[in-house]
């Protein structure tokens, strides 16, 4: 990768997706690039260049104001197919294709910036809008001439030759670990291609962290200008509870709030271990404390495994996971797609086979899992503890198991088995989000280490004192609970009323999964238009080896919010679909 020296003329660039309007111009161009100049396709009247991939994929251009210079695409696995697929057969590639492999095709740039950067910039694009929605491995064919400037981005070359015209192209990928080694490598050139060009955020540096959702904020502003909205948001696109936090909780802050935050809080959490060590009957020594399971996670994860590491994840599941295991410690992830006619569910016995046969370090469950609603039975769980070979170590999120079933907790079995580890939010089923809560329980000697590696003050004195207080009422919990069981049934039967072709897949957790008819809109576009009712939804087109263009994820909420949900999604999908 290479910048030009001519940044400065770089300054009024920008990189941003494709517009509608600008859609036609690169059809255009397409014409007169690959028909009219390279005779890769016959000309036409129209003087526009489409194929059968147009509307699965994503564009990105490179501008100067009204004056496109090039654009490359990107081909999600939603998608089904790709372009080498004209040219190659599956079975002979010499990877795996499956549910992690994003294809960059299209590289164009116009006359007269050939030569230049804009390559660069628009490839440097492209890998970070592919990793951004949770790519593996890229793949892409390119002209062989250009091999030089492929293998300088990191792409690997595979000794397969296509032709096309007469032109000939050559197969090319690389995983996205191996391509993020090479920006970091060729730092000081990203740095100046950063430098010359306007990024849409998509592209911008921090893009590369995980996504959770929250796009409500976008409404109230994160630097919490517009506060006063809040109560008029339906935010279904995060899974904070619907209900209110224990009245005990609520009345420990507000009647010593100024205190509470003005004062450091107790340094190891020592009060707050004990309560949770007395509600689950654990061992003390058990439970290391954590603000959220997210600083649990980073902690444990970077102490217990290397980039050497194998790691198991089934997805999809929370993207946390595999952002860190790739994108931050640099294990080899073997992603284990859920199948949808297998009802997304997860195999015991599959999972079984797979542990026997290859050596992980760590298998990832959540449970129930999320987007997916689906819970491994107590007593399938227990038969996976029982059977897992000694060196994999299992790690239960139970976030949303109190929602489902609380005495199917595998903390019990953390405490005292050196091969499981349970991490436990209190975000969700606690309504304590916005405190930032968790703990996790392992083994003694193991939260020993963890401990050592814990700073000090890792949960507010507000955060504490809420939680004490919440875990000392447990009817309060457990009658919200069965409520959101009761809501979630009456959210799925109106949406289901609303509208017949929405496939709804049950959930035992505090939020539905929704497939969305045949010829909808995309889920970006359904979740979009939902917007404008103030109404957050959850697009799942971004979430890992996702489930695709077409589901969202629906969070449970209160009667009245949930009547706002059916209309905005009805409204979202047209009224062909209400009546």
């Amino acid at each position: 990768m290479r910048a030009r020296s001519w940044e400065g003329d770089m300054s009024r660039i920008t990189i941003a997706m494709a517009s509608a309007e600008q859609m036609d111009r690169i059809y255009r161009a397409r014409h007169d690039v690959y028909a009219a100049e390279l005779g890769q396709h016959h000309t036409n009247p129209e003087g526009r260049l489409t194929d059968a991939l147009d509307g699965r994929v994503q564009y990105i251009v490179a501008c100067r104001g009204d004056d496109m210079l090039g654009f490359v695409s990107v081909t999600p696995p939603s998608a089904c197919a790709y372009s080498i697929d004209k040219y190659f057969d599956r079975s002979s590639l010499p990877f795996r294709v499956d549910g992690g492999v994003f294809e960059i095709r299209l590289l164009t740039v116009l006359k007269p910036r050939r030569g230049s950067a804009v390559a660069s910039l628009l490839m440097l694009a492209a890998f970070r809008l592919a990793a951004a929605q949770g790519a593996c491995r890229v793949v892409a064919i390119g002209r062989v001439q250009l091999r030089q400037f492929y293998e300088r981005l990191g792409l690997r070359m595979h000794g397969l030759i296509a032709k096309s015209g007469a032109v000939q192209y050559e197969l090319m990928s690389a995983t996205v670990a191996h391509l993020r080694a090479q920006m970091q490598r060729n730092g000081s050139v990203v740095r100046r291609l950063e430098q010359c060009a306007d990024w849409d955020t998509v592209f911008a540096a921090d893009a590369d962290a995980c996504y959770h959702g929250g796009a409500s904020f976008d409404a109230i502003g994160d630097g919490f200008a517009r506060l006063d909205r809040a109560d008029s948001i339906v935010t279904a696109d995060v899974l904070d509870a619907w209900f209110p936090p224990s009245p005990r909780a609520v009345e420990a802050l507000s009647s010593r709030l100024p205190w509470l935050l003005r004062t450091s809080p107790p340094a190891g959490c020592g009060g707050l271990a004990r309560a949770i060590a007395e509600a689950r009957s654990l061992p003390l020594s058990s439970i290391v404390l954590g603000s959220g399971s997210s600083d649990l996670m980073f902690r444990a994860m970077r102490l217990w495994l290397a980039t050497s590491s194998r790691v198991l994840l089934p997805e999809p599941t929370y993207g946390e996971y595999a952002h860190i295991l790739e994108r931050v410690i640099g294990c080899q992830v073997d992603r284990w797609p859920l199948r949808l006619d297998a009802d997304l569910r997860v195999s015991v016995d599959d999972l079984l086979a797979r542990l026997q046969r290859v050596p992980y370090d760590m298998l990832i469950l959540v449970n129930p899992n999320n987007p997916t609603g689906r819970l491994i039975p107590a007593p399938e769980m227990e038969r996976l503890l029982d059977q897992a070979p000694a060196g994999a170590r299992i790690w239960v999120d139970e976030a949303y198991l109190d929602y489902a079933d609380p005495d199917a907790t595998c903390e019990h079995a953390a405490a005292h088995r050196a091969n499981v580890v349970v991490c436990k939010s209190l975000s969700k089923v606690y309504a304590l989000s916005g405190a930032r809560v968790a703990y996790l329980v392992t083994r003694a000697q193991e939260a020993a280490e963890l401990r050592r590696i814990t700073p000090p003050w890792a949960v507010s004195l507000p955060a504490q004192v809420a939680a004490v207080a919440a875990l000392s009422d447990h009817d309060y919990y457990r009658r919200r609970w069965a409520e959101t069981a009761v809501l979630r049934a009456r959210l799925s039967a109106a949406l289901a009323d609303a509208i017949p072709d929405l496939t709804i897949r049950g959930s035992c957790a505090n939020f539905v999964l929704c497939l969305l008819p045949c010829g909808a809109p995309s889920s970006a576009d359904v979740c979009e238009a939902c917007r404008l009712h103030d109404v957050y939804l959850r697009d799942l087109g971004d979430l890992g080896q996702g489930l695709g263009p077409r589901f969202i994820r629906i969070a449970v909420k209160d009667k009245a919010a949930n009547a706002r949900i059916v209309a905005a999604l009805r409204a979202a999908l047209g009224s062909a679909n209400a009546d």
